[in-house]
């Protein structure tokens, strides 16, 4: 069965500076819960994301047993969106498309991810379970992580 999860924050900050941010994978760690063990095995630090990129990271979601997750990008428009889908990894389908829409307070960040577990029926009882709450956890995290990055006052 296809899920989805769908997220928006306003960013107070300029589209250049969101884009920078997000379109790095070196910064996914930063935003993603440290249980997980989340790490960037490719070294992108000076190179910009463009469509073909190849990203291979290794993630703990559950247990603390490491897998690896390869994702390709599939689409850029600069300081718009991109969309990043799932190689290899934990899940079936995994398709995000993270969009960036400048208006009067900074910018709209929009996540909108399509996703499919493994295991048919298993699959979905364990998304029922814990797999939903878990992958909500994880963007319940990243949330307050970007309020503290882009919305204090006193940066």
């Amino acid at each position: 069965m296809k899920h989805t999860l769908y997220r928006e924050q306003q960013l107070h900050c300029d589209i250049q500076t969101a884009w920078d941010f997000f379109s790095s994978p070196m910064n996914l760690p930063e935003i993603t819960p440290t249980d997980m063990a989340f790490t960037v095995l490719t070294d992108y630090k000076a190179e910009k994301i463009f469509v073909g990129m190849i990203i291979d990271y290794t993630v703990s979601p559950l247990l603390g047993i490491p897998l690896k997750w390869k994702t390709r990008i599939t689409e850029v428009m600069p300081n718009k969106s991109f969309t990043d889908f799932q190689e290899k990894g934990p899940y079936k389908l995994w398709n995000h498309h993270h969009e960036f829409i400048a208006n009067e307070k900074g910018v709209l960040m929009k996540d909108t991810v399509d996703y499919q577990l493994p295991l048919g029926v298993l699959g979905t009882i364990a998304h029922s379970l814990f797999l939903r709450k878990k992958l909500e956890g994880i963007f319940n995290y990243r949330y307050h992580v970007l309020e503290k990055k882009f919305n204090q006052v006193n940066q």
